[in-house]
Parts: structure tokens; sequence; C-alpha cells
């Protein structure tokens, strides 16, 4: 049984707010100063760790000069290439030392003054996750609003986890049950419905936060992502149901197949037997055939599948990311920052 309690009172509540980027280095100054800005007197230590899913940019080069500027808890993890947003999460949440990890992106969409608020309902209401709520998106209508809304809708239906905006990167997690998920793929749009596998639903709650229209940079974001979430949201309902227990899925169906093609062989068979009709040539058979084969196919795959469940959980170790390099120092003191207050 996972805990969900809070942190031990005996050591303080530590934030690690965790910040993809990728080509955005006319952003990463300002996100920075704008962290450090309502930050600054923050009641809790906190780490800015900053990841840079291969930047073929100055994002980097503009990142280490944020962290010369700013202190040692400004932390920084570059990929050897990009892997993509959910791989460039997945590696700054492995990282994260924090009692409890915020995600955002950094194009300074999503606002950085937010985070105290959602941290302290975590706290108050005694929380596993907080997602952010675009109520007032700043987003173009056609492009962005209105695929989002069918999106949000169908994830909704289908994860049966309630919330009104599944794509808004910031979010607030407990670290010792967010580090039990893994992402990979492009899976960062589904991280409620990952959470909800390990934790009750009701201990995830939404937060109403800000939303600005980008003003630097480009977005990385398309009408054809649309599709790319379908084809993603079947493999969450799979992993939500059948995670465990694939075999129930193929067998399920293998099943239905098999007793299908039982029916039709038993009737043709009693056709044959007791009425010496030709069923030879009646395409009734081949049906019956097809069915039966069907079935042995989908129950040795659900067989199969079971043994490829069992590998994955207890190796697991594989990650969907390489390091190249990682900018921080030994865990201390100088590698938090403490508010004046």
């Amino acid at each position: 049984m996972i805990d969900t309690s809070l942190p031990d009172t005996t050591e303080p509540l530590t934030l690690s707010l965790v910040v993809p980027m990728y080509n955005e280095e006319d952003n990463v100054a300002p996100f920075v100063e704008r962290v450090h800005e309502v930050l600054a007197d923050y009641s809790y230590p906190w780490e800015l760790v900053l990841v840079d899913d291969g930047s073929a940019d100055s994002t980097n080069e503009r990142m280490r000069a944020q962290r010369e500027r700013f202190g040692h808890h400004v932390r920084i993890l570059t990929l050897q290439r990009n892997f993509g947003q959910t791989a460039a999460m997945q590696a700054g949440i492995d990282v994260a030392r924090g009692s409890v990890i915020a995600l955002m992106d950094g194009d300074l969409q999503n606002d950085p003054a937010d985070i105290p608020g959602m941290v302290q309902r975590l706290v108050d209401e005694d929380l596993d996750m907080v997602a952010g709520w675009r109520k007032n998106r700043q987003d173009d209508l056609w492009r962005r609003k209105i695929p989002s809304r069918i999106a949000n809708k169908l994830i909704r239906s289908i994860t049966g986890v309630n919330l009104h905006d599944y794509g808004c990167s910031l979010k607030v997690f407990r670290t010792h049950i967010l580090k039990g998920v893994r992402l990979y793929g492009e899976m960062h749009r589904f991280i409620p419905a990952w959470f909800a596998t390990q934790t009750s639903p009701k201990r995830i709650r939404e937060h109403v936060v800000q939303h600005h229209a980008r003003t630097r940079g480009t977005s990385k974001y398309g009408i054809s992502r649309t599709f790319r979430v379908l084809l993603d949201l079947l493999a969450v309902y799979f992993f939500m149901r059948f995670k465990a227990r694939p075999g129930h899925f193929f067998g399920s169906i293998g099943l239905v197949f098999g007793g299908l093609g039982a029916l039709i062989l038993g009737y043709l068979f009693m056709l044959k037997v007791f009425w010496d009709a030709d069923i030879g040539t009646r395409p009734l058979l081949f049906v019956g055939v097809m069915c039966v084969l069907v079935s042995v196919q989908l129950l040795t795959t659900g067989v199969l599948s079971e043994l490829t469940a069992r590998t994955y959980f207890e190796s697991g170790q594989q990650r969907s990311y390489v390091v190249r390099s990682s900018v921080h120092d030994q865990a201390g003191e100088s590698d938090w920052h403490h508010g004046r207050g």
C-alpha cells in the first residue's frame, strides 16, 4: 500500500520546480527571473531544475548564465538529444529532491506565481496532486481551444479522472507517489490518469491558474497532436484497466470469437449428421473456422502478454532519455534557495 500521508513534520517541506525547455532561448532569462521574483521569500526551501531537451539554439548557454547569476539551487540537466517533452519531464522528476514537485513549461504562458497557492492547497487539503486549470485560456480558438475541449471531454469519460484541463502543464505532486509513475512516449498529457493508478482520484484536485499569451519563441504544438492524443488515449485505456492483467483483455476477446466459432461449427455439425447437408461449400464453414483460429491466436497472445507484463514489472529500469551533462552540486544547504522571510 502506498503511503499518502503528509511528509514527516520533523523534516521541512521542500519544493522542486521541474521545467523542460526546447529551443526557448528567448524565454530562459525572463522565466528564471520570474521564478525568483515570486519565490524569493517563499516559506519552504526550493530548487529549480531546468531540463534542456536537446535544444539546437543557445538555450543551454542561457540556462548556465542564469545559474551563475542566481546560485546553485538552479540545477541544469542537459539531454543528449531531443527526446520529447515527456522524457524531459521524467528526467527532471528523476533528479528532483523536493518532497513536493511542481511541473510546468518554461514559455511563460503559465505563471510561477500560482505555485505557492497550489502547494499550500496540496498540504492543507491533504491531496496528492493539484492540477492547473486554464479557465481563461489565451490561445487560438480553433487551433487550440476547441480541439483541447474535445480531447478533455473524451479523456474524462475514458479515464474517470474528472478534470477540466488535462493539457495544462502546471501541476503539483507529492514526490513519493509521482516517482512511482514512469512516463514514456507522449504521455505527459495523461499524467493525471497515470497518477490515478497510484492513488485515489479523490486525492486529485484542480486549481484555477493564470494563463498568458506566448510573447517569445514559437509553440511546439499543432493541430496534428489531436490525432496522436487519440492513439495515446487507447494506450492509456489499456494500461489503466489491464496493465497488470493483459491476458484478461486478449483472453476475453478470444473467448468471444471462440464461442462464436464453436456455435457455428456445432450448427454445421448438426446439419451434416442429422440432415446430411452439404456444408463443404458453405461460407459459414469458413467463418466458423476463422473464428476458432482467431480465438487461438488471441488466447496465445494473452499468455505471451502476461509473461511480458511480468518481465516489465520485475525489471522496469529502462529510461526514456540519455543525459549528456548535469550541472549541480553535492546535496547540501547551498543547493536550496531559502526565503528571506
